[in-house]
């Protein structure tokens, strides 16, 4: 794949001042960049320009750009001269456009690895780092169904689920894709917390990728956390929920997704165990109850690994079916939901309702408790 080439030294240079000059708004910065053009017009317009755009207070921050600023240059272009690491702005070809539909996307990501993975269909997984035994299992299992399916696994790169996850995203990760994003609230040359360090060079080495919006250089502070769940639910086409309290970061991701319009999934666990309470609540808040992975993929409408895929405009020829019926074949011979079907055919739910209300009244299909359909009258 070819990338387009970095940044140039001056170009860097007005990203970083727009990115990090403190006192000036992500959102200050757009309107800024909007308004001008180039990150290079946007500072040097000047006063009176930055103030008729975006405000006084972002012009007094431009005004008195940080100190350090000739140095995070300088530091920042000797990181970039390694091939795997790249800082990526808004509006660049490699900038992901699943954030670009997000209220506050990030001006600019530093991302160090396979680069490629933040223009990939993902899917977030986070959840406690306080977690069981039971809950690391199954966050490194979903993440390793999904990786073999093709979906990168994002998620935050701290202890307990995170750290499954991207263990069993980079388990499953091969020709299909898949593989494991991490978006960490620290500067990239530091791994935090520092136990995940062998797992990051492991990631940058293979089948994944480092992201943050933080400087080279910043330390893991408190108020970096919140921002970077932004950035994983932003991402992602859901999130899924393994093990949170009901006062965590990972219900604020969840809830970060459904914000801008992504799934939220939570896996239920012991009604005794505080850790069960968060994704509980999520789950009466409208998240969708997970069992497997697949209920996951079926929900995406994503090819499960060893899925059949029905073609319903098949001539109708199917021995096993009389009439050939696509849509009986595709109900197999086991109860199943309208969900299931959808993810299955790639059909509407609309024309498969009516479809499926067709072979009812013929009665070749049977409606069971819980939103359940069954084929009749075949072995």
């Amino acid at each position: 794949m070819q990338y387009p080439d970095p940044l140039s030294t001056d170009e860097l240079g007005a990203w970083l001042r727009l990115a990090h000059s403190p006192g000036l708004s992500l959102g200050a910065a757009r309107r800024l960049l909007a308004s001008f053009g180039s990150p290079q017009a946007a500072v040097s317009a000047g006063l009176g320009a930055w103030r008729q755009v975006a405000g006084a207070e972002a012009a007094a921050a431009l005004q008195e750009p940080r100190l350090d600023q000739e140095a995070l240059l300088d530091s920042v272009l000797g990181w970039c001269a390694d091939p795997a690491c790249r800082v990526v702005p808004l509006g660049d070809a490699l900038y992901p456009s699943a954030l670009l539909e997000t209220a506050d996307p990030p001006l600019i990501l530093y991302a160090q690895g396979r680069i490629g993975l933040l223009s990939q269909p993902s899917m977030a997984i986070v959840g406690s780092r306080h977690a069981t035994p039971g809950g690391l299992d199954n966050a490194r299992s979903f993440a390793t169904h999904l990786s073999r399916a093709g979906l990168v696994v994002v998620s935050g790169l701290a202890a307990g689920i995170d750290g499954a996850a991207h263990e069993g995203a980079l388990a499953g990760a091969g020709q299909a894709g898949g593989g494991t994003v991490a978006v960490v609230g620290t500067g990239l040359e530091r791994v935090y917390p520092k136990r995940h360090h062998d797992l990051a060079h492991r990631m940058c080495a293979g089948a994944g990728l480092l992201v943050s919006e933080f400087p080279l250089g910043a330390p893991p502070l408190a108020e970096h956390f919140p921002r970077r769940n932004r950035i994983i639910a932003g991402l992602s086409l859901g999130t899924l929920v393994v093990e949170a309290a009901v006062q965590s970061g990972s219900l604020i991701t969840a809830r970060m997704a459904v914000e801008c319009g992504r799934e939220g999934f939570a896996i239920p666990c012991s009604i005794h165990s505080p850790q069960s309470r968060g994704c509980h609540r999520l789950i009466k808040e409208g998240a969708k109850l997970v069992e497997t992975a697949d209920d996951i993929l079926q929900e995406l409408r994503w090819p499960a690994p060893g899925l059949p895929q029905v073609e319903l405009d098949l001539p109708a020829s199917d021995g096993d079916v009389p009439g050939g019926d696509p849509l009986l074949r595709a109900l197999g011979h086991d109860p199943v939901s309208l969900d299931a079907l959808v993810g299955r055919t790639g059909w509407p739910a609309a024309e498969l309702q009516a479809r499926l209300l067709t072979l009812e009244l013929e009665g070749r299909l049977a409606r069971l408790p819980g939103g359940l359909f069954q084929r009749q009258g075949v072995a």
